[in-house]
Formats: structure tokens, sequence, C-alpha cells
């Protein structure tokens, strides 16, 4: 299971900290990533991490956001900075476990004008 904080309301130009916790008896989790999805559009990859800490990044999120990982938590972060209006959507963490891709619930960020 997979559980997603750290979400909120947040003024444009402001910075939130997303982290998802998997929990429960699980393997080696191999690459974990961070997801969003805004009303009426696709879900787009934010930014992703390997489990040696190789990370990739979409276009519209570099500079800005930092993904990082805690293996021995199996935790997964999301450091968003100079926040946009834009960027509201709910956010969804992923972790590749053997062959499955598990999903966390989504935690929504709001960024006010």
């Amino acid at each position: 299971q997979l559980v997603e904080s750290g979400g909120g309301l947040v003024q444009a130009g402001g910075s939130l900290r997303l982290s998802c916790a998997a929990s429960g008896s699980i393997a080696p989790i191999n690459a974990m990533g961070w997801y969003r999805q805004a009303p009426g559009k696709q879900r787009e990859m934010v930014a992703t991490i390997t489990r040696a800490g190789n990370t990739n990044y979409a276009n519209s999120m570099k500079g800005r956001f930092t993904i990082s990982r805690d293996n021995a938590k199996n935790t997964v972060y999301l450091q968003m900075n100079s926040l946009k209006p834009e960027d509201t959507a709910v956010y969804y963490c992923n972790a590749d476990i053997l062959t499955i891709r598990h999903w966390g619930q989504g935690t929504q960020v709001t960024v006010s004008s």
C-alpha cells in the first residue's frame, strides 16, 4: 500500500513537499515516481527515480521540483518550489515492485494565484 501526504493549498511562488510511503511486507522497490492529473487532462509524469537514485523530470518541472527517496523507509519525496497555478492537480505516487506498478490514492495540490 502506498500512502501519500503533504498536499494542500499554497499561494503561487510557494513550496510544498509530498511524501509517499510504501507499507507492509514488500519486496525491494525498483523505480518510484510521481504523476499528476489536472481536471479535464490526462495523467502526466512529473518525475521518476530509480533505486540507485537516477532521476528523470518532465521538462516543465526541471529546476523547480526535486524527487528523492529513502530506500530504508520505502519512501519517495517530491519537493516542489516556485509553484504555479498550473501545477494544480492531484498528485499520485507509484512504485514498481517485482513486475507490478502500484499506485497511491493521490493527494490534492492547489496553487492559488
